[in-house]
């Protein structure tokens, strides 16, 4: 591999020129050991034969030195790996307009940022970085807390008692009502009646 090329990517991230022009996806992704992840970069306004680097970053790195894994030539189709990089672990081919890093068979020293590049003039063009986690066990999301509810108990019975009590009053009043009224056309029948053998034992008495 070229010495410049290994100067390229011992570069630190921040002294390098990003541009938009490279969308990568996804932002960060989280796999289990021996899974495969799969990461996206895409050239907007950049030619689409230009060749696509791939670089990683390692997660811890002190040095912040880039490794350079991989590059693809879309025109060609020919990939071009890093010293001591597995070809049957790493996998690159276009999709449509499309550059895809196929990472398989991930292990825990997997974990880092990577990044895809294009050669610009003059720049280093980079695309924001996949930051890619590889764990033994996908992290539990929390259960939500349940919140104790207190309601309040309500006196049915009482309710009903009071209703109960209130029925049996307005009964008891509509029958004493009814006795009053029927004692009073009983004592005016009665009166009337009286009146009326008193007026005939009169004319009885002056015939």
């Amino acid at each position: 591999m070229q010495p410049w090329l290994w100067l390229v990517f011992s570069v630190k991230l921040a002294v390098l020129w990003s541009s938009s022009a490279l969308v990568q996806t996804p932002d960060s992704k989280t796999v289990l050991t021996n899974q495969m992840a799969e990461i996206s970069c895409e050239a907007n306004t950049l030619p689409k034969t230009s060749l696509i680097y791939w670089l990683r970053q390692r997660r811890g790195s002190k040095d912040k030195r880039f490794e350079f894994l991989v590059s693809w030539n879309p025109s060609k189709g020919i990939a071009v790996y890093g010293e001591g990089v597995k070809k049957e672990h790493i996998i690159v081919f276009t999709h449509l307009s499309r550059s895809i890093l196929n990472l398989t068979r991930l292990k825990l020293e997997d974990s880092g940022t990577y990044f895809c590049m294009m050669i610009g003039s003059p720049q280093l063009i980079f695309g924001k970085g996949t930051k890619l986690t590889v764990v033994d066990v996908l992290p539990t999301s929390a259960q939500p807390t349940k919140t104790t509810v207190i309601r309040k108990k309500q006196c049915r019975s009482l309710q009903l008692n009071v209703q109960k009590g209130t029925t049996c009053g307005l009964v008891t009043l509509s029958l004493l009502v009814a006795s009053i009224l029927v004692l009073l056309v009983s004592l005016s029948v009665a009166v009337h009646f009286h009146c009326l053998r008193r007026k005939a034992r009169i004319r009885f008495m002056k015939q």
